[in-house]
C-alpha cells in the first residue's frame, strides 16, 4: 500500500488552511512518557489492503542511543547515533514495522508473508512498553506505555461527492478480520473487546490525489482529525485545497478509526475526480 500519512499534508483546522510539514497518521503520545517528552507503542491495521504493523515513537533530549524492551523484558529495538549524528544526538524517533499482509490476497505475489492477526498479536504482546535512552555524559531516560489489544473497528461506507467526505461506523477490521472470526478471537479470550465496540476517539480523513510516484501533484494532500463523536460523520473538503488541483485530478480517500491507546484502523477508497472536464483516467 502507498503511505498517504507519511507524506507533507495540507491540515485544515477551525476552517483554515495550514501547509504543514508533519504527517498525519503518524503516533501521537498525548501525555509526557516518565523522562521522555513522549512515548507511545501502537497497533495500525489497513483494512482495505488488509495489513498490520507496530508502531512508535519516543521523544528525548541529546540522545546517543535509545531502547525499547517488551513486557516480558525482550529487545526489542534500539538504535545508536553514530559518526556524527552522535555529535548532533537524537531526539525524536519514529518508526514502523514491515505490514505483512494478514490475509491470502489473490492478487499478492503468492511468495509474500502471511501474518494473520491473531498470529500478530501473538507476536506482539499486549502490556507495559519500556522506553529506555542514554546521553552523552551516560545519564539514562526511562519512560513506559501500555500496548493494548482495543483495535477500532474499520470506518465504512467512505464516499466522496466532489466537496464532501462522509463515512460510518463499521464492525469488523475488513480483510484482517471478519464480524464473526473477531467474535471467536473475544471468545477464546484473544481480543478484550469486539472492535464494534472499541471506543473511536478520534476520525482521521485524507484526501491524497492518485498519481504516479514522482508526479509533484501528490505531495498536495488534505488531513483532519474530528473527534470521534462528530455527527454527522462527514468533513467538508476546503474549496481552496480542491482548486488547488489540476482538472481531471484522480483522487483517494481514506478514514482512520483512532482508539483510545492511539490503535488505528483504516479504510481507503479510490476512483474519485477532482475538478473534473474530460475525465479521470481508470
Amino acid at each position: 500500500m502507498q503511505q498517504t500519512r507519511r507524506r507533507p499534508t495540507l491540515l485544515a483546522a477551525a476552517g483554515a488552511l495550514l501547509l504543514a510539514g508533519a504527517a498525519a497518521g503518524v503516533a501521537t503520545a498525548t501525555e509526557p512518557c516518565g523522562d521522555f517528552g513522549e512515548c507511545k507503542a501502537l497497533i495500525e491495521i489497513n483494512a482495505t489492503d488488509g495489513d498490520v504493523g507496530f508502531h512508535f515513537l519516543m521523544d528525548g533530549d541529546d540522545l546517543l542511543s535509545a531502547r525499547i524492551d517488551d513486557p516480558i523484558g525482550a529487545k526489542v529495538f534500539e538504535d545508536k547515533a553514530k559518526g556524527p549524528l552522535a555529535e548532533q544526538k537524537l531526539t525524536e524517533t519514529f518508526a514502523e514495522s514491515a505490514e505483512p499482509l494478514c490475509w491470502a490476497d489473490p492478487e499478492a505475489d503468492p511468495d509474500e508473508e502471511i501474518v494473520t492477526l491473531e498470529e500478530f498479536l501473538d507476536r506482539w504482546t499486549a502490556g507495559t512498553y519500556l522506553f529506555t535512552g542514554r546521553s552523552e555524559d551516560g545519564e539514562m531516560s526511562e519512560g513506559e506505555t501500555e500496548l493494548t489489544y482495543e483495535l477500532p473497528a474499520a470506518p465504512a461506507d467512505v464516499d466522496f461527492d466532489g466537496s464532501v467526505i462522509s463515512w460510518a461506523a463499521g464492525d469488523d477490521l475488513g480483510n484482517c478480520a471478519s464480524f464473526v472470526e473477531l467474535a471467536d478471537l473475544v471468545a477464546a479470550g484473544t481480543l478484550p473487546t469486539h472492535p464494534a465496540d472499541v471506543p473511536v476517539d478520534a476520525w482521521e480523513i485524507v484526501m491524497e490525489p492518485d498519481v504516479e510516484d514522482g508526479d509533484p501533484v501528490g505531495s498536495l494532500v488534505f488531513s483532519i482529525r474530528v473527534p470521534g463523536d462528530v455527527s454527522p460523520k462527514e468533513v467538508t473538503v476546503p474549496a481552496d485545497y480542491l482548486a488547488s488541483l489540476p482538472d481531471d485530478t484522480p483522487v483517494k480517500v481514506e478514514v482512520g478509526a483512532i482508539g483510545g491507546e492511539d490503535n488505528a484502523t483504516f479504510t481507503e477508497e479510490d476512483g474519485f475526480c477532482v475538478n473534473e472536464d474530460e475525465g479521470c483516467e481508470d
